[in-house]
Order: C-alpha cells, then sequence, then structure tokens
C-alpha cells in the first residue's frame, strides 16, 4: 500500500482556501495534544503529511 505524501508547503495548494502553511505548521507544534501526529511522517528534517491520515482527521473533526 503506497502512501500519499505532501510536504508542509504543498497542503495549501492541494486545499485551497481551507489550510495556510501556518495552520498546518501550528497543528504540527501541537501535534501531541491535538491527536495530529498519526498524520504527520519525518524523515531526518523533512516533515511530510500523510493525505489519506490528514483527510481522516479532518472529517473526525467536524462537530454537528
Amino acid at each position: 500500500m503506497s502512501k500519499r505524501l505532501a510536504p508542509v508547503k504543498q497542503i495549501p495548494f492541494l486545499y485551497p482556501g481551507a489550510f495556510s502553511q501556518s495552520s498546518i505548521r501550528w497543528l504540527i507544534f501541537n501535534e501531541k495534544h491535538n491527536g495530529f501526529a498519526t498524520c504527520v511522517r519525518r524523515i531526518g528534517k523533512k516533515v511530510l503529511i500523510d493525505l489519506d491520515a490528514f483527510e481522516t482527521y479532518i472529517d473526525a473533526q467536524q462537530t454537528n
């Protein structure tokens, strides 16, 4: 199973108008408290976002 991974800078282009680069960086900074750690993949200094996990995370944040 291949993972869809994207660098933080690419997220605003993949989800235009929904997320800024700074909002993603805030989620990463607080990943241990907000559950976003499941979306983050690190390879050395490079931080990538697992897009499938990211979409699952966003869906879970919805309130009715």
